[in-house]
């Protein structure tokens, strides 16, 4: 029996349920990352869309991770987060498919395409708040990092193999006939995440907007006043900060300075993928081996001290893209081993009631501090040259351990902390200590 008093079997794979959690969020995700080549590029080949629309085209299709994560927070933390996902699915499925109809009669234009854009980009928000608060409430605690470590190893697929199948669907067949593929992935994932019949609690929903707004309030004093939570809550955006002005200069470094082709750059940037997918495996045993802490500090500085050793870089391709592929793949699993873990910790020590809002409020402020990274990036390359921007930039994403190093992330032991799972109450939350089953080392 599990904590809830849920039945759990004795491994996660042989839980119905979560495999089909799994599956649903696998191909709804390979829907996702397909379609954020698609929609571009059905701009770009079916309305002769220029550089300066398809650019507004990606910001519209972004923009919902910054506007509506704290609204789609609160909305999860009132309903079922099947119901959210299995319509947030059925959405998507939809506006991929009148993208796919209507190009190809004529009916498609860039307006309607940045609505359509917008749509996806905002159920997507709802999905991904509602997959990671669902797996809570699917599992036992003890089960939270193998899950997380399913979930996010088929999310790092993705987002390695969709764009690539985008791509070649596009080439191979047309743009339109991409854009049904996409819709198709978002059925399947429908299906599969629909046939999910373990119960789950109703939170109290909210009466309207004014509610709304409350349970807004109520996630951030939540995150705010909790030690873990927010330490976690600030290393994501001192790494998402640093590492979108890093990637400004990385852009920038590897055709001008060391002169790479295209394809050598873009090999360079896919490194990080397969990085990811063994970083989600050791991410289901290593903190269980040597603790949860331990493994945060050494992966965090491991993975984010990766790109220390580039600006050093000269000579030809020969010796400077095999360098780039180790940092890459050093990068991606570091990353992804932190990722993965603090997700755990996160989902371990919030209750049930606010499982979406703390989700939400993490993305919330690591997607906002990434847009003004970017722009110190551009100021580094002026200011210092880009080789030494680029050190800069990168040594500032070792901001993200020194601050686990001065909150209770590093003192995790091997167990997961714990917390009463009782959903939030409805006034201002306490943010009670976090108390541990058993101390680790």
């Amino acid at each position: 029996m599990s904590d809830a008093g849920r039945r759990v079997p004795s491994g996660l794979w042989r839980d119905a349920d979560f495999r089909r959690l799994w599956i649903g969020q696998t191909v709804s995700q390979l829907g996702e990352h397909t379609g954020l080549v698609v929609l571009p590029l059905v701009a770009v080949l079916m309305l002769d869309a220029g550089a300066g629309e398809v650019g507004v085209l990606r910001a519209v299709g972004q923009a919902p991770a910054l506007l509506l994560s704290l609204f789609a927070g609160a909305w999860v933390d009132g309903w079922r987060t099947r119901t959210t996902m299995v319509l947030a699915d059925a959405g998507r499925a939809v506006a991929m498919g009148a993208v796919a109809v209507a190009g190809p009669v004529g009916r498609l234009g860039l307006p309607a395409l940045l609505v359509l854009a917008f749509a996806v980009g905002a159920l997507s928000v709802f999905f991904d708040v509602a997959y990671q608060a669902s797996l809570v409430r699917l599992v036992a605690r003890d089960r939270l990092v193998q899950g997380n470590s399913a979930l996010e190893g088929s999310r790092s697929a993705a987002q390695i193999g969709g764009p690539a199948l985008g791509g070649a669907l596009v080439s191979l067949l047309s743009a339109s006939f991409a854009a049904a593929f996409g819709a198709l992935f978002f059925t399947l994932s429908f299906l599969s995440i629909r046939r999910i019949r373990r119960a789950e609690s109703v939170p109290e929903r909210a009466a309207g907007p004014p509610r709304v707004r409350r349970r807004i309030v109520e996630g951030v004093r939540f995150v705010a006043r909790d030690a873990v939570l927010r330490a976690v809550c600030l290393a994501s955006a001192a790494f998402q900060f640093s590492f979108a002005a890093t990637m400004t200069v990385y852009l920038l470094f590897l055709p001008r300075v060391l002169h790479l082709p295209g394809l050598a750059v873009g090999c360079a940037l896919a490194a990080a993928g397969p990085g990811a997918l063994l970083g989600s495996l050791l991410a289901s045993r290593l903190p269980r081996r040597f603790g949860h802490g331990r493994v945060l500090l050494c992966a965090a500085v491991l993975g984010d001290g990766a790109f220390l050793c580039v600006p050093a870089l000269h000579g030809s391709a020969a010796v400077t893209v095999p360098v780039l592929l180790a940092a890459g793949f050093v990068f991606g699993c570091g990353g992804q081993l932190v990722s993965v873990t603090v997700m755990a910790v996160r989902q371990s020590v919030t209750p049930d009631g606010m499982q979406g809002r703390a989700a939400a409020m993490i993305t919330f402020v690591g997607m906002g501090s990434a847009p003004l990274g970017s722009l110190l990036g551009g100021v580094l390359a002026e200011e210092c040259g880009l080789r030494g921007g680029l050190l800069l930039a990168a040594a500032g994403m070792l901001l993200s351990p020194v601050v686990m190093v001065l909150s209770p992330l590093a003192r995790l032991g091997r167990e997961l902390p714990v917390r009463d799972r009782d959903p939030a109450p409805a006034g201002p939350v306490p943010g009670p200590p976090v108390r541990s089953a058993r101390r680790g080392r």
